[in-house]
C-alpha cells in the first residue's frame, strides 16, 4: 500500500505564553501543501526479521537508528494495542528536514492512517489523532490534513477559513539547519491583540502588514541569508512571504507561477506548487 505524506507550512505564528512545563503556548495556522514523501507499507510474509519490520529509507537518507524514524515510532506505538503483522516500509524522502514543514509528522501520521486501513484496525479519527500526539504535537494535524488554527504547544486544533486555492506557492530551504531549541530561547513572547483567524480572514494583500512569525526577528538576525530569501520573495512579486516554522524554509505565496525559480535560489532546494 503506498501512501503520499504531504508537508505543511505555518501562516502566521505567535509565540504567546511561556509554560511551567518550559514549554511555549503558540497561535499558528497549519496550512497543508502538495510537497510529499512516498511511504509503502507490506506485510511480509518470509524471512521476518526478528524486530518484526524491514525500514529502507531513501532520497534524504535521515541520520540516526531506524528505532528512532518516526514512522518506526508509530508502528511500535499501534503494536503495543493491536495485532500487526511483521512489516516492511519503504520510505522516500523529498520533504526537507529541519525546515519548519512538519516532513517527520507527517511520515508518522500516515502510517497511523495506512496500518489501520491495511490492516482494518477500526480505529477513529480521534484514536489515531490520540495515538499521533504520543509522537509529536504537530502529529496529529496530518490525520485529517486540513487548514488549522492551532493552540497549545500546536496540538488543539480548531476549525479556521483559508482558502488559497489557484494561488501558487514557491518554497524555498537553505542548507542551514536553524536548532529549535535556539529560536524558542531567543524568540520574545508576547500576545498579538488579534488572532490569527481575524487577521487571515482578511484580504491576503493586507496579510504582509498584519500577519507574523515571531521567530523570523531571533532568526534572521543569526542568518540574514534566509532574510534576504523573503526579501528576494517580495521582489518577485509575491503578495505574502514568511518562513515556516522556526525555519529554515521560506514560503512566497503569488498570483502567478514565477519562472526560473531554480536559478533565482540557485544551490537551494526549491518547489513551486499550486496551492
Amino acid at each position: 500500500m503506498i501512501v503520499y505524506p504531504n508537508a505543511k507550512i505555518n501562516i502566521g505564528l505567535n509565540v504567546v505564553e511561556k509554560r511551567p512545563d518550559g514549554y511555549h503556548n503558540l497561535e499558528t495556522v497549519f496550512y497543508p501543501i502538495g510537497l510529499q514523501d512516498i511511504l509503502e507499507i507490506q506485510e511480509i510474509d518470509t524471512g521476518v526479521p526478528a524486530c518484526g519490520y524491514r525500514l529502507k529509507v531513501t532520497g534524504t537518507v535521515l541520520d540516526g537508528s531506524p528505532d528512532d524514524n518516526l514512522v518506526v515510532r508509530a508502528l511500535k506505538l499501534l503494536k503495543r494495542d493491536f495485532d500487526i503483522p511483521p512489516v516492511s516500509i519503504g520510505l522516500y524522502k523529498h520533504i526537507p528536514t529541519g525546515a519548519g514543514l512538519g516532513g517527520g509528522s507527517a511520515d508518522a501520521a500516515f502510517t497511523v492512517k495506512t496500518l489501520n486501513e491495511r490492516f482494518k484496525l477500526g480505529m477513529t479519527i480521534q484514536q489515531m489523532e490520540d495515538y499521533c500526539s504520543q509522537l509529536g504535537a504537530d502529529c496529529p494535524f496530518f490525520i485529517q490534513d486540513k487548514p488549522v488554527f492551532a493552540t497549545g504547544i500546536g496540538n488543539v486544533f480548531h476549525p479556521v477559513e483559508v482558502n488559497l486555492k489557484y494561488k501558487q506557492l514557491v518554497l524555498v530551504k537553505p542548507d542551514i539547519f536553524v536548532s529549535t531549541k535556539d529560536a524558542y530561547a531567543k524568540v520574545k513572547v508576547q500576545r498579538p491583540k488579534k488572532q490569527l483567524p481575524e487577521l487571515l480572514a482578511q484580504p491576503i494583500e493586507t496579510w504582509k502588514d498584519t500577519v507574523v512569525n515571531d521567530f523570523e526577528a531571533s532568526v534572521f538576525s543569526k542568518y540574514p541569508e534566509i532574510a534576504a530569501i523573503k526579501d528576494q520573495m517580495y521582489d518577485l512579486g509575491a503578495i505574502y512571504a514568511s518562513m515556516s516554522g522556526s525555519g529554515s524554509s521560506v514560503f512566497g505565496i503569488f498570483e502567478d507561477p514565477v519562472d526560473n525559480i531554480d536559478e533565482k535560489f540557485s544551490g537551494m532546494f526549491c518547489r513551486q506548487r499550486e496551492l
